[in-house]
């Protein structure tokens, strides 16, 4: 598959009800600029707020993923976004008049067709692929699901189901890259078991839903009066059940289509990611919350990724933005504490700062003074500073301030320090400071390499005039 992005050439339209709602919908796929991704649009309300295909905004996973942004939801995305990823189309905007997608007949396979009438164009724009270098798993000991991502020079899925159920069995299900999708994935219909129909229609869900949307399987008896009842529900006085098996026998579409299904509702749920993949999923019982949860770790390591790569871009022949003695009109801290020599980039959001690590630091004499090795809470501690120069960038007398660190986690030590190396923090928030508190995330590297990172929690706190005046007194003796 080509590495260029990719977007639709002509809006197209298909239209619809929703499975839960029952209500009539059209949706219509747009095409997208460079960068644009995967956005709903509610087109029929107030102001069309925009939905963004985003693991963060989902809202409900229970019989479909359910996103919300901007006050208002789409329901049961996953077939649509399915359907996008198999195409390998990366920017579209998909406008909806209601609240849920169509579930036309339970599959992609519809959104599939509709995509290729509209054609697809080359974006003057490379891919930016989410690519693993060590394996990445997620596991729900109350669901018993599992998943687990390893690194693939493709987008590759292996699904395996067990319901506990003689009719379906432990089925198995793969993909081996995403030009399977449309042949082998996209027609594989939702499918539910007869005894879960009244439990959805007490719930007030699967509205629209009938023998034409969803594969149902029998695996127990069921009384007459009730089956009497789903009769009259679905309008199909025909509905029979001969046995265990597929109601009214309907024909599966490959003998293993609930298991593909399962992988189709993967390939849309991890949409949400944000980006295009390149890894081997392999999921034991999954299902859309731990699809979504997983995707949260995928973005989480995707961000992380970006923050790597922009460090990468750091220029360290250009002149510092603070040098040592601009640090020490921000922060209290002096020699041999002081751990920063120099910031090279800062803004409302970011810091870079630099230390140079040489064998005449004080921790040296007695940290393996035969093997010197940076202690790792110096590495933090000069993180820290680095962090401190940020926030206390945030306020104009910055002297007045202090930084107090009120929690530190997800430290990771990745190679050892030793003098004669140059240390580079790159730190970005997390959030926008509140009520003098901010959260930050911090990578160090040497030679282009990550050595330590830190997710960090601190407070400015304003210092009070005696307390000032007591700390310039130490300073100047």
């Amino acid at each position: 598959m080509a590495d260029k992005q990719r977007t639709i050439q002509k809006a197209v339209s298909i239209s619809g009800k929703g499975l839960h709602t029952g209500k009539p919908v059209t949706l219509t796929f747009n095409p997208a600029e460079i960068g644009h991704w995967y956005k709903f649009q509610r087109t029929d309300l107030e102001g069309q707020p925009i939905i963004e295909a985003d693991c963060d905004l989902v809202v409900d996973t229970s019989r479909g993923t359910t996103l919300e942004q901007n006050g208002a939801r789409v329901h049961t995305t996953e077939h649509v976004l399915a359907a996008l990823v198999g195409m390998g189309i990366d920017n579209c905007l998909i406008q909806v008049s209601g609240p849920e997608m169509p579930i036309m007949d339970g599959s992609s396979l519809k959104f599939i067709e509709i995509l290729e009438e509209a054609g697809i164009i080359e974006q003057d724009a490379f891919r930016d692929y989410l690519e693993l270098d060590e394996n990445l798993t997620y596991e729900d000991p109350i669901k018993r699901v599992e998943m687990l991502a390893v690194p693939q020079d493709e987008m590759r899925v292996t699904v395996m189901v067990d319901y506990g159920s003689e009719v379906l069995g432990t089925q198995h299900a793969s993909m081996y890259h995403l030009g399977e999708f449309k042949n082998e994935i996209s027609p594989c219909r939702t499918f539910v078991f007869l005894r879960e129909l009244e439990a959805l229609l007490a719930h007030d869900l699967i509205k629209g839903g009938d023998m034409d949307n969803a594969i149902v399987l029998v695996d127990s008896e069921i009384a007459e009066d009730k089956l009497n009842h789903l009769r009259k529900v679905f309008n199909k006085p025909d509905v029979e059940v001969k046995g265990r098996g597929v109601l009214n026998n309907t024909k599966l579409r490959f003998f293993n289509e609930p298991a593909r299904h399962k992988l189709l509702d993967i390939v849309g749920d991890l949409a949400l990611v944000g980006k295009p993949l390149k890894l081997h999923v392999l999921a034991a019982l999954p299902g859309h919350a731990g699809n979504v949860e997983f995707a949260k770790k995928l973005k989480a390591l995707a961000k992380k990724q970006r923050m790597e790569r922009d460090f990468l871009k750091l220029d360290m022949s250009l002149p510092p933005v603070l040098n040592i003695v601009d640090i020490m009109k921000i922060l209290p801290h002096r020699q041999p504490m002081l751990l920063i020599d120099k910031i090279m980039e800062l803004s409302e959001k970011h810091v870079i700062g630099v230390k140079n690590v040489t064998l005449n630091e004080e921790f040296f004499k007695g940290h393996f003074p035969e093997n010197p090795v940076m202690p790792g809470v110096f590495l933090i501690e000069a993180m820290a500073q680095c962090g401190g120069v940020l926030v206390l960038k945030t306020v104009p007398d910055p002297e007045n301030y202090l930084t107090y660190f009120m929690k530190i986690e997800s430290v990771k030590f990745k190679q050892k320090v030793i003098p004669g190396d140059t240390v580079v923090f790159s730190l970005k928030l997390l959030s926008p400071i509140r009520r003098g508190i901010c959260e930050m995330r911090g990578v160090a590297y040497v030679n282009n390499k990550p050595v330590m990172e830190a997710e960090m929690m601190a407070q400015i706190v304003k210092v009070k005039e005696t307390e000032v005046k007591a700390t310039d007194k130490q300073l100047a003796n």
